[in-house]
């Protein structure tokens, strides 16, 4: 019925990321009145982060909805190739290689693709007034937001849709911090292309993303047709850098990459911010939430938020919206958490290295969870959803209608990760 478009005139996008080009462009094709006014604002002096580069199946007919292109098209535009799952090698307690895939297996793909290309794409897609200034904040006023500028007079929006980045401190007051992921800074490194594309054709084999365990933390190798992206994810805090860089050095040799392009050493939190969307204001991407990359949460995540948001204000009175903006808030902080819990577990059961870094994600970082998401610290129920997934695996015999329960991820998920890690 899209009751609520009517009070849904004026919108801006903050950021041109990832999170930011998609939520223009679902701004765009969501509104169901032409008439509306889209402001796309960033500082072009900032560098954009891309969000990620796989993605979840959920992605593949989003592009498509958004664009209006055909799955080939857009996979060519992406440089990108089908993922198919995660290839975890040196994981857990078997010692033992497998495949975490997405379900159908061998059927259901997601996208490995180029993120400083992606946001090109949904620009073409969207219809907005792109506003190149700097932010000085985002504040909530009376029946909206307004946004402040360095340079301009401010301006007063409906909805604004926070896409600016990490935050730049994290305060316990108003982020949660993940603190059972044990990793904290990535090294990415640019390496040619494996993969063999045709002139015109989209690659049609199936890919994985590969989660190599080494002594000081995890790598990803991501094959794109233009390139091999490299990823070192370690704790700063646990392992010196050089340390880091001379073991990234050897495990390149031993895949054989004679060179590389050093692209970045990134410091992140993980985290989710306590205050997603308060009715005018809604944080996306790394604003509102972050964990490593070991499952590519973080392109998934920024489609629930800006799809729910959407939905509440464009489909809903506006008369509820106080209360429905408490419930989403709520449902995504969960979902996050939910998300994170299930990516902490991975390294509980540690790797085939007795490193420094294993031992502690062990016995120090994953040892927390339960403090971390208990649900007077968070509130909301992260972490039953979580111990009731392993209460469901450990049953004799599963009804058909728990074959869908998800807490994060789906339970095929937590059932292929149990059998390769070799959890009992």
């Amino acid at each position: 019925m899209q009751s609520g478009a009517q009070h849904l005139r004026k919108i801006a996008v903050v950021g041109r990321g990832t999170a930011g080009a998609l939520a223009a462009a679902s701004v765009t094709r969501q509104h169901p009145d032409g008439d509306h006014e889209l402001h796309h604002i960033y500082d072009s002096r900032i560098p954009v982060i891309g969000v990620g580069e796989g993605g979840w199946p959920s992605l593949v007919p989003l592009l498509q909805q958004l664009t209006g292109l055909p799955h080939e098209a857009i996979q060519q535009r992406l440089n990108g190739t089908r993922k198919h799952g995660v290839a975890f090698e040196g994981w857990g307690r078997r010692d033992r290689d497998f495949i975490h895939h997405f379900t159908p297996q061998e059927v259901s793909y997601a996208y490995h693709l180029s993120a400083d290309v992606m946001g090109d794409l949904l620009q073409e897609a969207t219809n907005a007034r792109h506003i190149d200034a700097r932010v000085r904040s985002i504040t909530r006023v009376d029946g909206g937001a307004q946004v402040a500028f360095e340079g301009r007079a401010p301006e007063r929006y409906d909805l604004v849709f926070d896409a600016r980045g990490f935050p730049k401190e994290p305060h316990p007051d108003e982020h949660i911090d993940i603190a059972f992921i044990p990793t904290n800074t990535a090294i990415i490194r640019r390496c040619p292309a494996i993969i063999e594309a045709k002139s015109g054709q989209p690659v049609p084999q199936h890919t994985y993303t590969r989660a190599v365990a080494r002594p000081h933390g995890w790598v990803f190798v991501i094959p794109l047709t233009v390139h091999t992206s490299y990823g070192y994810v370690f704790n700063r805090e646990v392992t010196d850098l050089a340390e880091v860089e001379a073991d990234f050095d050897a495990l390149l040799e031993a895949d054989g990459v004679a060179e590389f392009e050093q692209r970045a050493v990134i410091p992140f939190p993980n985290f989710v911010h306590r205050q997603v969307f308060d009715g005018a204001i809604a944080r996306v991407g790394n604003a509102v939430a972050f964990m490593e990359p070991l499952e590519a949460t973080a392109i998934v995540l920024a489609q629930l938020q800006i799809g729910m948001v959407l939905q509440i204000r464009l489909d809903r009175p506006i008369e509820h919206l106080e209360r429905d903006a408490a419930v989403v808030n709520r449902f995504l902080i969960n979902n996050v958490l939910c998300s994170g819990l299930f990516v902490g577990w991975h390294y509980s059961l540690g790797s085939r290295f007795d490193s420094e870094f294993w031992r502690h994600a062990r016995d120090e970082a994953w040892a927390q969870h339960r403090d971390v998401v208990h649900p007077d610290a968070v509130g909301c129920d992260a972490l039953r959803k979580f111990d009731g997934m392993f209460e469901l695996m450990n049953q004799a015999y599963i009804d058909q209608a728990d074959w869908h329960r998800r807490c994060g991820f789906p339970l095929t998920s937590y059932a292929q990760m149990a059998q390769g890690l070799g959890f009992h």
